[in-house]
């Protein structure tokens, strides 16, 4: 089936897009667009794919599920839209950020920057129902997002892939770990991070570290 998504991903996952499972999810995501405010918008539901084309892909981030407020979600795991307030999880990577690379805290929560960049925002769940955390959870999209990561995995060299939280971490097994670099820490949702799992883990020095060893260009976070 025809998926509206950037061309170097549409021909890796043109026989993912034809499975039957997609194929019930597709309805399944379509029906709940027509009957209920969902987000991201309908045109922003594969922008990390849009924004970073395989041939791009030198960071991975993993994110579970949309945000479900109004006007925040745009399609890229822990970011919202321009002049929208900042999530609590989003306050906390920017602190880290700031700590780790002693960057001034960013005024937009927007992280198209990043992913214009080669960094692949990827929630495991690309929809959600308006106010209802976890409510297209389980209906496919982990399965569609489970084999990208393993594409990425088996197509790609030197990816690091950042996993965040009990969540992500699970994903660890669909990446070969000879290939790549994986990091993985705590979640910066407060709970996790007031609790010392998430701050001082300085990832993003050590991502910009792991590029240059393979003579990559840093992202400029």
């Amino acid at each position: 089936m025809k998926v509206n998504i950037e061309a170097s991903w549409a021909e890796i996952l043109k026989q993912e897009f034809d499975k039957e499972y997609f194929q019930t999810l597709t309805k399944f995501v379509k029906q709940e667009y027509s009957l209920n405010t969902c987000y991201p918008p309908g045109q922003q539901i594969f922008n990390a794919f849009n924004h970073c084309p395989i041939g791009d892909v030198k960071v991975v981030i993993i994110g579970q599920d949309p945000y479900h407020g109004v006007g925040q979600a745009n399609g890229l795991c822990f970011s919202v839209n321009d002049g929208m307030a900042h999530p609590p999880s989003l306050v906390n990577i920017f602190k880290e950020l700031e700590s780790d690379l002693g960057k001034p805290y960013p005024k937009s929560g927007n992280l198209e920057p990043w992913a214009d960049q080669g960094v692949l925002l990827l929630n495991a769940t690309l929809t959600v129902r308006a106010h209802q955390a976890g409510s297209h959870q389980k209906k496919g999209w982990e399965v569609f997002t489970d084999n990208v990561i393993k594409k990425i995995s088996a197509e790609k060299d030197g990816v690091v892939f950042l996993l965040w939280g009990g969540f992500a971490k699970q994903k660890q097994k669909l990446i070969d770990g000879e290939k790549h670099r994986i990091l993985t820490s705590g979640h910066p949702s407060p709970l996790s991070a007031n609790r010392g799992y998430w701050f001082g883990n300085k990832h993003f020095s050590m991502v910009n570290t792991c590029l240059e060893e393979q003579g990559k260009e840093k992202i400029n976070w």
